[in-house]
């Protein structure tokens, strides 16, 4: 008999196949655009952008801010938690490629009626004890176990995929928040000067009015423009506490925690130097979001493999060594020894309908992670390019912003000069001087704005997982 078997199981196990469709990634076809059409001013490079993108600032604080968020933040913890539950799953569908094997013992004590055999009385009555290891082992033959690794396999490299998007979203967000405490603080410098310049053209108003030389229109129009920058004030202020209070929770301390060194901030980072982009190409293994697009799309198809293995037979390998007797001494001696050894094949037939239905599920969803991929893909490149434009364009705003700013304190200089002399209205005074208040405020803006939209575009170009 076990001659017979020997052969029969290792002719099984050598004419195995996989079916299903085998994967082939999409990404090496994936339309791409080098450089980025966006890319061409003079604030961009080609050059491959760092993974530790932050550290472009040479910002101590904002390095050391980030580097405590990666270590703590809550939500970076959760991926990193599901990503290590992937590993274990993987690790469990890797074991159905070995046999498995489970040890048993019983003693029992029992009576069989006589009724069962035919005559009255008690047929039989005693003790009984057995004990021995079964050991099974399914061959793969038509590469179920296999394809389900590979499933397995591509969902723990998307759940590394997914732990890098944590990680690069958590940098930026960080960053993000402490340049927002930082332009807050500046836009907030920016609103105290004004107020300081508000109140020196109150006070000459006032006391010009007490020698005779001006009108209490001017006091109150004066006093309204004073108001006005003061009232902005408390808003500003208000947005610095709450990025600070946001920073606080992103490097997993509670909010009253937030930094203190960061209260006192008023230069957002900014780049005096042209940013290392890349191009389209190189962007497809720098975005984590793409990378776990792909894997889901690998592990959908592998699914397929899986799906169409269930219309195929199932072979098994086992077999039992053990004793049994009726006292305990005797299960060491020969005559109580046993075993039994074999192989089984099963086969559902009323099942078919249903495996073909699981088949075309399966082929649904691959279908569905394909358009999923492309459509990650193109939305990257997307983000990528309206990032970039934004970035130039809020540049060249700025720099009009400060153009402006230069020759409106200019004028609010002379206008003050000449009224103070006697040879201009106090209406040209407070015109002037509400002009540059305006400029001033929009150019803090205009900072901000380019911190925040040079924070999306490292967040775009996908670096920091890397890191």
């Amino acid at each position: 008999m076990m001659r017979l078997i020997g052969p029969s199981v290792a002719a099984l196990v050598l004419a195995g196949c996989m079916v299903g469709p085998d994967y082939r990634s999409p990404a090496p076809q994936a339309s791409s655009q080098a450089p980025f059409v966006s890319s061409a001013s003079p604030a961009f490079t080609q050059d491959q952008p760092p993974g530790r993108w932050w550290s472009l600032f040479a910002d101590p604080t904002l390095d050391r801010l980030v580097e405590q968020a990666l270590v703590a933040n809550t939500d970076l913890r959760v991926a990193a938690a599901n990503l290590r539950r992937a590993r274990a799953v993987l690790r469990e569908t890797r074991s159905g490629l070995f046999p498995s094997a489970t040890a048993n013992a019983s003693a029992t004590y029992s009576r069989q009626s006589g009724d069962q055999l035919g005559f009255q009385g008690v047929a039989s009555e005693g003790e009984s004890y057995d004990a021995g290891i079964d050991v099974s082992y399914q061959v793969d033959l038509f590469g179920r176990i296999r394809r389900a690794i590979e499933a397995s396999r591509a969902d723990a490299g998307a759940a590394q995929a997914a732990f890098d998007v944590s990680r690069i979203t958590v940098a930026a967000e960080t960053a993000r928040a402490y340049a927002d405490a930082c332009s807050a603080g500046r836009q907030l410098a920016v609103a105290r000067e004004s107020l300081r310049i508000q109140e020196e053209t109150f006070e000459l108003t006032r006391r010009r009015v007490e020698g005779g030389r001006g009108t209490a229109l001017d006091t109150g129009q004066a006093g309204a423009q004073l108001e006005q920058v003061r009232a902005s004030i408390p808003t500003l202020a208000g947005q610095r506490q709450t990025a600070l209070f946001r920073l606080s929770v992103l490097t997993g301390r509670p909010p009253a925690e937030f930094p203190r060194e960061v209260a006192g901030c008023e230069t957002p980072p900014a780049l005096a130097r042209p940013i290392p982009v890349g191009d389209g190409a190189t962007l497809l293994s720098r975005r984590p979001d793409v990378r776990q697009a792909e894997r889901e799309l690998a592990a959908a198809t592998a699914r397929v493999g899986v799906a169409t293995a269930s219309l195929y037979p199932s072979v098994s390998l086992g077999g039992s060594v053990g004793t049994s007797s009726t006292s305990l001494s005797g299960l060491g001696s020969s005559d109580s020894f046993r075993f039994s050894v074999g192989p089984l094949i099963s086969f559902s037939l009323t099942n078919l309908v249903v495996g073909r239905a699981r088949i075309a599920q399966a082929q649904a969803s691959a279908d569905g992670a394909l358009a999923n991929f492309e459509g990650t893909w193109l939305r990257a490149l997307e983000e990528t390019e309206s990032a970039l434009t934004r970035y130039a364009r809020e540049l060249d705003r700025r720099e009009a912003l400060r153009r402006s700013q230069t020759q409106a304190a200019e004028a609010a200089r002379i206008a003050r000069l000449r009224y103070q002399a006697g040879r201009e209205s106090f209406q040209i005074v407070l015109d002037n001087e509400r002009s540059l208040s305006s400029i001033e405020a929009e150019l803090a803006r205009s900072e901000a704005q380019l911190s925040d939209n040079l924070v999306s575009l490292f967040l775009a170009l996908g670096g920091g997982w890397n890191a």
